[in-house]
């Protein structure tokens, strides 16, 4: 067993990891209001004072605890493979460098390249730690060749472009020719990723003498490339597609799932065999649309049903790309079978969705050293009630 404790040394929940091959191989204590393993980093509280610049993200506890019994302090395990943004905020608080230390097995390799696009999103300068020998963990590795040589693999940390490239070879067989045209093809790709100049100049040199592929192929086929996105660059100064690229820009964070049901509540309450605006309205206001589309189009469908107006709902809508997006709507099958459940099961949805941000925004504010005692105690009081009421949803 395993005390998991917060960045305050405060001991917020246990993990435990069984000692034979049985399965799960690590065990949780179950999340609440003060643990939630998505937003804590095993180890953490020790990493930040190694007042190390760089700090080693590993799987397990095991891990972590080998690595620091050998002297190696700046690292922490994250709760699973799976690193989560807001584990992600956290390395980028306390450290300028992340190396992320995953198994080199199939899950290890999966996991680092999802953690390499949290941390990447995140503005994170990152490293991927190589271990050479046959080691296949870093506690299996620290065991077997000691902690000198792992803090040599530690400085020797390659980055993401140098990652890739590496994974694109492994996958491809560049002695044949086909696979050398491909393998140049995805490099000129990646390397099109990189801002900077002088950093960028730096991989092509590398890249050209490691893979034996001339700097003039790379800097020809990078040069195709830039004339390419520069051509059609162009293209989109066209108004309308401007118009669409700045709309993609504002609707960027609302996800496939949530446009979805948007737009299935806008078909309900446009059905003109059921009677749903009373029901939706009552619990749904036209603000809670994320979409931009569609929230225009819920205030001007509330504004309409509320003044009783008999006239057909596309003349309502007075912009063509509104009218053309609840046509769409109209014409989509949402594969609704009850339609008084499908109301039922979406306000049940949005009620419960907005009562759990009220409850993220209390466990927020509880976790705060500012507030009283007074005020901390009707806090948890109305924790406890939203915690019920949300318990009471189906």
């Amino acid at each position: 067993m395993f005390p998991i404790k917060d960045i305050q040394e405060r001991v917020i929940a246990f993990g435990g990891r069984v000692l034979d091959d049985s399965k799960p191989k690590y065990i949780n204590s179950p999340e609440n209001i003060v643990y939630s393993k998505g937003r804590q980093l095993f180890g953490l509280n020790i990493a930040k004072k190694s007042r190390n610049e760089k700090i080693v993200i590993v799987e397990g506890y095991m891990d972590a605890i080998s690595l620091y019994q050998r002297g190696i302090t700046n690292v922490v395990a994250s709760l699973g493979t799976a690193l989560t943004e807001a584990q992600g905020r956290l390395l980028r608080k306390y450290a300028s460098q992340v190396i992320i230390g995953y198994d080199s097995d199939g899950a290890g390799q999966a996991a680092t390249i999802r953690g390499m696009e949290i941390l990447q999103n995140l503005g994170c300068d990152i490293r991927i730690l190589q271990l050479d020998g046959d080691a296949k963990d870093p506690d299996e590795y620290v065991i077997k060749y000691g902690s000198g040589r792992f803090e040599r693999c530690i400085e020797n940390a390659i980055s993401l472009v140098e990652f890739k490239v590496k994974n694109l070879k492994n996958n491809l067989k560049i002695e044949t020719a086909s696979d050398k045209i491909k393998f140049l093809n995805e490099i000129v790709k990646i390397l099109s990723k990189v801002d900077n100049d002088i950093e960028r100049e730096i991989y092509i040199e590398r890249i050209s003498k490691e893979y034996g592929i001339s700097k003039e192929a790379i800097y020809g086929e990078s040069n195709k490339l830039k004339y390419a996105n520069s051509q059609g660059s162009k293209i989109l100064q066209r108004p309308v597609q401007i118009k669409k690229q700045e709309e993609k820009i504002k609707n960027q964070n609302v996800n496939e799932g949530l446009i979805k049901r948007e737009n299935m509540i806008l078909s309900l309450l446009i059905n003109p065999e059921i009677n749903a605006y009373t029901q939706i309205s009552a619990k749904i206001k036209p603000e809670d649309f994320k979409l931009e589309k569609n929230r225009k189009i819920a205030k001007k469908l509330y504004e309409h049903f509320e003044k009783g107006d008999s006239n057909n709902i596309l003349d309502v809508l007075e912009e063509q790309e509104l009218i053309d997006h609840i046509t769409s709507i109209m014409a989509d099958d949402f594969e609704i079978v009850d339609n008084e459940k499908a109301i039922n099961d979406l306000l049940n949805l949005y009620e419960k969705e907005k009562l759990n941000i009220e409850k993220n925004e209390i466990i927020e504010k509880l976790k705060s050293q500012d507030i009283s005692n007074e005020e901390s105690i009707k806090l948890e009081k109305k924790l406890n009630e939203l915690i019920s009421q949300i318990a009471k949803i189906k």
